[in-house]
């Protein structure tokens, strides 16, 4: 909401660069994509990593009496 109450304000100050905006808004969105695609999929192999290396400690949490 406040995006688009920004984009009403620049509309009203400046309209050429307020439809520039929104016709580059969409093309940035898709360029950035394959980016935003690489993070997710490091952040789930990280993820992977980390439950591999810690699973030993958890292993022998649960197997050892209190």
């Amino acid at each position: 909401m406040i995006k688009f109450l920004l984009w009403c304000i620049l509309l009203i100050l400046c309209w050429p660069v307020a439809i520039l905006a929104l016709i580059l808004y969409p093309i940035a969105w898709l360029v950035l994509l394959p980016f935003r695609l690489l993070g997710i999929v490091v952040r789930g192999v990280l993820e992977i990593v980390w439950a591999l290396v810690t699973l030993p400690a958890l292993l022998l949490r649960k197997l050892t009496p209190h």
